[in-house]
Formats: structure tokens, sequence, C-alpha cells
């Protein structure tokens, strides 16, 4: 597939089409995935730093990856290719071979000409997308002849012009050639794969190792009998983690660990699948990285049995410089499980312990009178008094006007020496009033913030990230405890300074924040992130164009329809929900949709790859 996150992302939001989109990680610590053609002109590639593409390209869109979206695509373009044989290997979302031979579908060039060109054609119906295909007799070959195709096109290498296409092509086109052996290549004279076979087998065996030297010998004179493999066997299972910020602190390096663990192990579970052997990577501060494993008993996919295992491995491991990177993985998969009875008991005595806990609670506050929701110990633990009355004392209703408020202390007015500020005037209860329809869905200044993001005009120019990106106002910190006088963003309302923070009460009390605590932790607003699919009581399906200062900036448009409208909302607005994607294609009754075998064409020999 050609660009294909791009791709896939200007087929899904018509307004960018034709312009420069980048996807990939919006933190300081970014990479790029994807970048599409008109990105491209600019310099920007994949798996270049996010912050170098910022400078390239300072006017694309920004937008981070949907993979629920690319998958059900990716699963489109599969589907198609199990139509003209029945051996495809998948190589990534966006890559496979096709061996056109085994499945009738092609006997001579002129057939995998017509093979490759209705492939192509069935591709576009299907996803609105384009492909490229490249035809050849081998896997080395095709995987160039699609290259030279890109972007949507095809390429056919004749039988017997192997040696002359290839031959002035750098020695990077082939497979097993990297940075490092090409330099070490380059200080021996060899720069193309010309002279790659005029050096002969045995000089490539003296400089690179008898398996290498004499594979890439093979390759440079065309020849690559590697077949087709249907179906590969995964040989392990893992999750990775970048950090904005390197962490110092122990036990967040510790949790973050868990947290991965739990993650791997779900990955583990979905693909049906056990393992043997935990593996703990750690990058450090100064880029040097650690690979911890430690083998089991048995295959497992307990989570509590990995995850303590990565917390052994941690253990062993100096992060006192700080960490940038951690990873969890298992290896040594199988298809079954080996009981680990002393794993199992532990976690049926730690599901017990938390129901006594619970218990003892809901009967500590039944005897109370009071509702555990809205006791002073709710949100982020005892000992923080986030009510206005102290801890465990309920003041006021758990509502005012209908709606929740984010503090423990619903409905009761601030008091000196609480740790929270008067509101401004013109609001009632510490938060402003409702705005009309007209001003609140664009971006204007809203009383006690700061400015607004991009306006709805439809003027067709792609703002994709304003104010401060998927953060809170500048300069807010949420307090951790009463009597403090930084409190966080209410609800996502923008605090310019603890003065305008009226109603934030804390990070405790979160327990009775009605129904939006689900959309917010510690205090903070929704965070919505640009290229996030939304929908909107009122306005339908969008998607988040920029977020910052307490806003989110939404276009509305899907596939097929003219570049919408933007308008702007408080990310803490009821009526916006996050989304699944919709169809590239409108129209189509089922997601993911696939053509039916029917429309495929049979043809002559070969191997194509989309």
């Amino acid at each position: 597939m050609d660009a294909f996150f791009a791709a896939a992302e200007q087929a899904a939001k018509p307004s960018l089409r034709g312009k420069p989109v980048i996807v990939g990680g919006l933190g300081p610590r970014g990479v790029v995935a994807t970048a599409s053609y008109e990105a491209r002109r600019f310099g920007v590639h994949s798996a270049m730093p996010m912050a170098q593409a910022r400078r390239l390209a300072p006017n694309a869109a920004y937008l981070v990856p949907r993979f629920s979206l690319y998958r059900a695509v990716s699963e489109q373009v599969m589907e198609l290719l199990r139509g003209l044989s029945p051996l495809v290997e998948p190589l990534s979302l966006d890559e496979a071979f096709v061996d056109l031979e085994a499945g009738g579908s092609a006997h001579d060039a002129v057939g995998a000409r017509a093979a490759g060109e209705q492939l192509r054609r069935d591709i576009h119906a299907v996803t609105g997308l384009t492909g490229s295909v490249g035809l050849a007799g081998s896997k080395m070959l095709a995987k160039i002849a699609s290259e030279e195709a890109k972007p949507d096109g095809l390429v056919l290498i004749e039988p017997g012009t192997e040696r002359e296409l290839l031959g002035p092509k750098s020695v990077r086109i082939l497979p097993g050639v990297g940075p490092a052996t090409g330099e070490h290549l380059r200080r021996a004279g060899m720069t193309t794969v010309a002279d790659l076979a005029a050096a002969g087998e045995d000089e490539l065996v003296r400089l690179l190792g008898r398996a290498h030297g004499e594979s890439l010998y093979r390759m440079a004179m065309g020849y690559d009998d590697r077949p087709v493999v249907a179906e590969r066997d995964a040989k392990s299972v893992s999750v990775e983690d970048t950090f904005d910020v390197d962490l110092h602190d122990r036990v967040r390096v510790r949790m973050e660990v868990e947290r991965l663990a739990e993650r791997c192990v779900q990955r583990l579970r979905g693909a049906g699948r056990s393992g043997r052997t935990v593996v703990l990577k750690v990058r450090r501060y100064d880029f040097s990285t650690l690979t911890r494993s430690e083998t089991l008993r048995g295959p497992t996919d307990d989570p509590v049995v990995v995850r303590e295992a990565a917390a052994r491995l941690l253990e062993a491991v100096d992060t006192t410089g700080g960490v940038r990177l951690l990873g969890v993985g298992v290896t040594g998969l199988a298809d079954y499980t080996q009981e680990d009875l002393f794993a199992q008991a532990a976690a049926e005595a730690a599901e017990r312990a938390v129901g006594e806990r619970d218990a003892v609670e809901r009967a500590g506050a039944a005897g109370a009178g009071v509702p555990a929701a809205h006791s002073g110990a709710g949100g982020t633990g005892s000992g923080e008094s986030g009510a206005v009355g102290g801890p465990g004392v309920p003041v006021g209703p758990p509502e005012v006007d209908g709606r929740a408020r984010p503090g423990g202390s619903a409905g009761a007015p601030p008091r000196q020496g609480d740790g929270v500020a008067a509101p401004p005037a013109g609001e009632s209860g510490g938060r402003p009033e409702a705005a009309p329809p007209d001003l609140r869905d664009h971006a204007g200044p809203r009383p006690g913030g700061g400015l607004g993001g991009a306006g709805g005009a439809d003027d067709g120019v792609v703002a994709a990230e304003i104010g401060l990106g998927d953060h809170g106002g500048p300069g807010v910190q949420a307090a951790s405890s009463a009597g403090e006088g930084r409190v966080g963003p209410a609800g996502g309302r923008p605090v310019s300074t603890a003065g305008e923070a009226g109603e934030a009460g804390g990070t405790a009390g979160r327990a009775g924040a009605g129904p939006d605590s689900a959309r917010m932790a510690g205090g903070e607003a929704r965070r919505w992130s640009a290229g996030e699919d939304v929908r909107h009581a009122r306005y339908g399906a969008g998607w988040v164009q920029g977020s910052g200062l307490g806003r989110v900036t939404v276009r509305f448009e899907e596939p097929g329809s003219a570049p919408g409208r933007v308008r702007t909302f408080w990310a803490d607005d009821p009526e916006l929900e996050p989304s699944d994607p919709l169809p590239l294609v409108p129209g189509q009754s089922s997601w993911p949709a696939s053509l039916p075998k029917s429309r495929s064409v049979e043809g002559g020999g070969g191997s194509a790859r989309p």
C-alpha cells in the first residue's frame, strides 16, 4: 500500500486530501510512522524524530495512529489477496507476498500483469486507497519491483532481465544490507549490486562471513529461492513505551513495568497463546539498552506470574540515572498453559482480600449514613481533604444545577483556608455560565480562561494542533491536599490562575464527581488527541483537529463528504464522545468488507505484492 497510514487518514478526512499529513507519536520523543507523499517533498520520512519533522514541515497535519482503522483496511486487502492464492505471506499491515502460480491466477507474464492490474482496481474499489504491485519470479525481486512501482503503479520484472535491473542499484536495496553492512561494503569499494557480483562469492565471504556472504552473493546475482509461507508462527509477544520525560522515581518505574506486563498478557491471551520466558527491556537516559529474561517452569498466560517475573527482573537493573523506555515481552510461545497452582492460590487470596476490604468500607459508610461515593475519603486516598468540610464530612448536595462537581464537596461554597480561591464574578458556584450555542461552539474566550482554539471558519486551512496540544492550561498543577494553593483544571475548564479555580477542589473526592468522572482522572479534563474519531450529539461524526487550554477543536466531516466545518468545544463537553472509525468507502454494508472472489482474474505465474 502507498503511504498506508497517511493515505488512510486522507481518505477518512476530506479536508486533508492533497495536503501534507504525518502520522506518528506526537510527544517530544515521538517518531514518524508514515508521511504522505505531500509531506515527503519537505524531506519527512518514516522513522524520523517527530521534532525534526515539525521543523521540516511546520504546517503539516500531525495525527496519532488509529490502528483499529488500519487493521480493518489491512484485513480487506488480505482477503482480496487470499482470493488470488492460498499462499499469502503477510509482512506487515500493508505488505504481503502472494504466490500467484499456486492459486492458478497466472501462468505467464501477460496473465500476471492482468492479475496485478485487476488487484489494484479491486483494492481501490474496496478501500478507496491505492496500492502498488510488483511482479517477479522471486520474493526479493517482487519486493524491489513494488518499491519501483510506488506510488500507485505496477512493475513487472521479466525473467532474464534481473541482472540488468539490479546492477546499477545501491547495495542497500538487497535484503539484509543495513547501514552498518552498507558502510562496510563501501569502505571495500562496493556501492552497487554490480560491484558485489564482480567481487565474487569468496571476497564477500571474507568480508562478511560465510552465511551472510554467500546469501548476499546469490541475491546480487538475482537468485532467491525462498518460498511464500502462508502461516508464520509468532516467536514472541511484547509491548513497550517511550516516555516523554525520563522516569527517575523507582516506584513509578515499577508501576509502569506492571502496567506493561498486564498489556502484554492481554495481547498474549488475545492470540490464544502462552509463554515460558518473560523478558524485560530497559533503555536508560544515555540510550544504553539492557535486556533481562527469566524462564518459568512452564508456559503461562497468568498476569500475576508475568507481572511478578517482570518485577523481579527490574530489581536487577540500575535505573538511577533515569529511564526513557520500558518494555515487557514473553517468548517461548505455546498453544497451551501449564497451570501454576501457587500463582492461582495467590491470585485468589488477593481477590478475597479486595472483596473483604470493599465489604468493610461499604459497611462503615452505611453505618455512618453517608454514601461511599460522597465520603471525604474518596478519590486519591485517605488523608487528603478534597471536601470543603474536611475528610469524611459531607457538605451540600452531590450536584449543582444538575451537574456533578469534580470535587468531593459538591454544592458547598469554598471557605477561607481550604486552599480553594473564591469564584470570579459572574460565575455560579465557581463555574462559568453556559455560553449560547453560537459562542460556545466557536473559539471565543471563556470567562476565567485564556484564548481559544482555531475558529470555525470554513476556509480550508488545516491546523492539526492548537494551544498546548493535549495538555491543560498553562502553569496549572493539581492540588494534592487541602490548604495547598495550587489547583487543577476543573472538568476541563481552562484555569489561568489559582484565583480562577472556583470549582477545583483538589484531587480528593473524585468518587463523587458524577457522570464526568469516568472521563477525568485526578481532576484533569478529558484529553483529546489530534486525529481521534469523535461524535457529537448534535453535529454527528468528526475528528479532533487539535486541543489545548481546556478546549477541543473538531472538524465535522466523513469519508466521501465535502470538507467539513470546524467547531470548538470545552474539553469536558458531555455531548462529545470518542467514536469508532467509519468505513473509508461510504455505503459498505459490513466493516470490514471484502470483494467477492469472483472479481479476481486468473493469469500467469510469479509473485505479487500490493
